[in-house]
């Protein structure tokens, strides 16, 4: 860089944002200095955007409180020193104090957010006429196929780009497609780090053959939606049901969630039961409070039985709480033999919270996640849509999400969240170590900790006993910490179901000065580095049914190892060179060593292990023929899907009955 030599201002920034955007940071313009007695500059310095710091007075300024705290002090800069209209440089300082972007995030360096000349001259370039032309090829080769087969080959596609790509399709006895189910190798990844809960929902239907679009869903590290996969069934049977969730299961390397999220069906709760006997099943609240109205009647209307009700759903801290709650509401308005209630009754632990405290949830009390998720799809989707049609459009949406959370990761590596108290430690760990938005969380708890007051009412083997509740409430937290290794619990079990502590424990923390989040609870799902070393998924060997699964399990994870290495090398040639060199090499021992070990390369390994295409009658699934025909265009038959609906829905239902009849 020293000595550089350009003609103009244009060409300095452009010389020193190049050599930024290559490197991983962001530039600003710093204060020119000028000649004695005129406006000519004679020096003018280039700085690394996280230069100096924010004034302290900013902090208090309304536009400033939600801005990210960017600004680390850092001295890397570029000086040019101007003469006769010559800039060259004159000081240059490399060193930089803090984390530089990664090759697969320098596109949103602000410095960098700018289009080319050569990709404005591609853009300027294009014509309307040529796009639709393309669409319309693509279009004409996706039917020529037929759509089934179509979507089969498109899954083939997907494959030989991304090896862990995963579907299975199954046909019935005149090979039409019923079902089938897909996920890519990014969604494999999502579920290894985010896959403690996952919400279901079959409520969205809308493509040409009347199938049921059946995506599962969770929430990352910045709050944002992920996707596991997705699905569409012919019916919603608990046969569907049950092949659909071993294909999730098997796909995702026989890991199950700690809780699923549904709406309430009868069918889908026998196939959980029987695939994932160990997982949670909650039920959706919204759906439960959206049809209580048409099953309670009059009591609907009734203020004091809604109070309990509600109560009972979302309110109660303890089994216990429940139970005398539910008894109190039943005996009050003597309705011991309502029905709906009995019913609900019997999977109380399903719906109310008060049974939620003890495992993971993320506090989520309805299917809102996925619902929002089918409102993106219904963007996307119509009555006539084909499958590989709707199949490409989901993609689209995908990488949307992605996109966003690669921004958020961005933006969090970026800087760090403006703090309430500013001298707080704990809160200062807490931002370095949280996402924006889970800081956002666990500061209100920190704040609603300041207005806590507590009473010390034992102390036992170095376990102190805290009383914690609100000034002027009744509802008293017990909070017990271990003064030896920091470990507390309190009777809210927030950190239980959500994985952030309490605002009764951070009272307790500051009462015995800790400014500094015990390791123990923090919930790496919640973290910056949620992703950071999970290139491969543990499993434990015992829990394999044979040998076949084990090394799928292997190959799964060295082909994720494999993947993010060559990710990580394809911005530098010299890092691809260093690639290619290490796994030629690698294939190279291998190979002298299964010589000496006397075993072919291809022992114990069969063809499209990962790659499932399940079939009732096991046809084969070959590339270029139509062995798989278009679904039937039917109405879902079977066990009727027993969420209750109330009189909202049926409301619904009827006028578009009756719209339709008098527009025949």
């Amino acid at each position: 860089m020293f000595n550089k030599v350009v003609h103009n201002a244009d060409e300095a920034y452009a010389l020193y944002n190049n050599y930024a955007l290559r490197m991983g940071f962001s530039i600003r313009k710093g204060k020119p200095r000028y000649y004695n007695g005129t406006k000519n500059i004679k020096q003018r310095e280039f700085l690394c955007s996280k230069e100096g710091f924010k004034l302290d007075e900013d902090f208090c300024k309304d536009k400033y409180s939600k801005r990210l705290e960017t600004r680390t002090g850092c001295k890397a800069f570029v000086r040019f020193t101007v003469e006769n209209g010559v800039w060259r440089v004159s000081a240059f300082n490399p060193e930089h104090n803090h984390e530089l972007a990664l090759q697969s995030e320098r596109h949103l360096l602000r410095s960098g957010r700018r289009i080319s000349k050569p990709k404005a001259d591609v853009i300027d370039t294009m014509v309307n006429a040529d796009c639709y032309n393309h669409v319309n090829v693509q279009k004409m080769t996706m039917i020529s196929a037929g759509d089934a087969q179509s979507l089969l080959n498109h899954f083939k596609s997907k494959h030989a780009e991304d090896p862990m790509f995963f579907y299975t399709v199954q046909v019935d006895q005149e090979n039409r497609m019923t079902n089938f189910f897909w996920r890519d190798g990014r969604s494999r990844v999502d579920y290894d780090c985010f896959g403690d809960v996952v919400v279901f929902d079959t409520t969205y239907c809308t493509n040409k053959y009347n199938l049921i679009c059946a995506p599962f869903v969770g929430v990352n590290h910045h709050w944002q939606n992920v996707m596991f996969g997705c699905a569409f069934l012919l019916d919603e049977t608990t046969d569907s049901f049950k092949w659909l969730f071993k294909s999730f299961l098997d796909s995702m390397g026989n890991r199950s969630p700690i809780t699923i999220f549904t709406d309430q069906d009868q069918a889908m709760s026998n196939a959980i039961e029987e695939v994932f006997p160990n997982t949670h099943h909650r039920l959706c609240l919204w759906h439960i409070s959206k049809n209580a109205p048409s099953r309670l009647g009059d009591l609907n209307s009734n203020s004091e039985f809604m109070y309990l009700f509600n109560k009972c759903q979302k309110y109660c801290d303890s089994e216990l709480e429940f139970q005398q709650t539910w008894d109190q509401m039943t005996q009050k308005f003597d309705i011991e033999n309502h029905h709906w209630l009995n019913m609900m009754y019997k999977i109380r632990h399903k719906w109310s919270t008060a049974f939620t405290k003890d495992f993971f949830t993320a506090e989520f009390k309805s299917s809102s996640r996925s619902e929002s998720t089918n409102h993106v799809l219904n963007g996307i989707a119509n009555k006539s849509i084909s499958l590989t049609k709707f199949v490409i459009e989901y993609e689209n949406v995908l990488a949307g999400m992605r996109f966003s959370e690669l921004d958020e990761d961005f933006r969090c590596k970026q800087g760090a969240p403006q703090k309430a108290v500013k001298k707080s430690g704990i809160l200062a760990h807490a931002a370095q170590v949280y996402t924006c938005k889970i800081f956002n969380l666990f500061e209100n708890q920190f704040l609603n900790s300041l207005a806590m007051v507590w009473d010390q009412v034992d102390c036992q083997d170095k376990i102190g006993v805290f009383e914690v509740k609100e000034e002027n409430s009744e509802r008293v937290r017990i909070v017990r910490f271990d003064h030896l290794n920091s470990n507390i619990s309190c009777s809210c079990k927030k950190f239980e179901s959500l994985g952030i502590l309490c605002c009764h424990a951070l009272r307790v923390f500051s009462i015995k000065n800790l400014t500094r989040i015990p390791s123990q609870y923090i919930l790496k799902r919640w973290t910056k580095e949620a992703k950071k070393g999970m290139m491969t998924y543990e499993q434990d060997n015992h829990s394999l049914s044979n040998d076949k699964e084990a090394n799928i399990v292997w190959r799964n994870s060295m082909m994720r190892i494999a993947n993010i290495v060559i990710c990580k090398s394809q911005g530098e040639d010299s890092l691809k060179r260093i690639c290619q060199k290490l796994l030629l090499e690698l294939d190279e021992k291998i190979e002298r060593e299964l010589s000496r070990i006397k075993v072919g390369v291809d022992a114990n390994v069969e063809e499209n292990e990962v790659i499932q295409c399940d079939t009732t009658d096991e046809m084969p699934c070959l590339p270029n023929e139509v062995s798989v025909l278009n679904p039937p265009c039917v109405r879902s038959k079977g066990l009727r899907n027993n969420r209750l609906k109330g009189h909202f829905e049926k409301r619904k239902a009827n006028t578009s009955k009756d719209a339709s009849s008098s527009s025949e």
